[in-house]
């Protein structure tokens, strides 16, 4: 049917090599050092063991990472763009947050039949995963143009009964502000964001001149990347306009980058 279409999902990065690009940004691009290189000569013999170049070979070829390619025997890797907003968790927040909205609302209404739940949940997913939010069950909104939707769609037949996709502002009282309560859960989104936070601040406690501080690090490192990843997967990102007056996510992620920046420093004073 036409509206399975919209249910296909890209090839997931695997979670080591996920962890592996998260690294990259946090110590290379967040930290600003705009490049990761290889410094001793017995770096290749590590790296096979612990898989570490299959994962890079992996990103390479995901266009995550990329080398000189004027260099066959280059050991500089660099973060793409693609690459730092993967790791970003998908989007770059500073851009979304800062895009202009038209004002105008767009919905996605969908019919699956009674008896196809796993096609209806993998259109869900696919809605929720585009930053859509759900008014009702069937009923999808988001405030960007549905410029994929109408490309994935495109050349296929067309039933209405099953599949719409509509553009327009509400007639009636209801208020920008009124559909976003109404599309998106923020008290559950400011609740991640408020986690985020407390564990960033946890970063002071860390030093790494105590005998465990690199271990503490590295948990910390794993804790920050996945309380921020848990609450970007559930924020839609909405331009700045539309964000709720109570919204923690710029604020988390200003606070973010500060911290990082305090690891840079810290990293940098460091003497094993």
């Amino acid at each position: 049917m036409l509206f399975l279409c919209l249910a296909e999902s890209m090839r997931p990065v695997q979670p080591k090599s996920e962890e592996l690009l998260y690294l990259l940004l946090w110590s290379v691009d967040m930290l600003e050092r705009p490049t990761f290189r290889n410094l001793t000569e017995s770096f290749e013999s590590w790296a096979y063991r612990k898989g570490l170049m299959r994962q890079l070979g992996t990103l390479e070829k995901r266009a995550l990472l990329e080398r000189n390619p004027a260099q066959p025997t280059d050991r500089v890797y660099r973060l793409t763009q693609q690459g730092r907003v993967h790791a970003l968790g998908g989007r770059d927040p500073q851009a979304q947050w800062s895009r202009r909205w038209d004002r105008i609302w767009r919905l996605v209404l969908f019919d699956v039949p009674i008896g196809e739940n796993s096609r209806r949940n993998k259109l869900r997913q696919y809605l929720r995963d585009r930053g859509f939010g759900c008014l009702q069950g069937s009923v999808w909104l988001t405030p960007d143009p549905l410029n994929r939707e109408r490309e994935i769609l495109s050349g296929g037949p067309v039933n209405p009964t099953t599949l719409i996709l509509l553009e327009g502002r509400p007639c009636g009282e209801e208020a920008d502000a009124d559909l976003v309560n109404g599309a998106w859960d923020f008290p559950e989104i400011n609740s991640r964001y408020a986690q985020c936070l407390e564990t960033l601040e946890r970063f002071s406690t860390i030093s790494l001149q105590d005998q465990r501080g690199p271990t503490g690090l590295h948990q910390w490192a794993k804790q920050e990347r996945e309380a921020w990843l848990s609450a970007v997967a559930m924020d839609p990102l909405l331009p700045e306009r539309l964000l709720p007056r109570d919204y923690l996510g710029q604020s988390t992620w200003r606070r973010r980058v500060q911290v990082l920046d305090a690891a840079r420093q810290k990293l940098l004073q460091f003497e094993p």
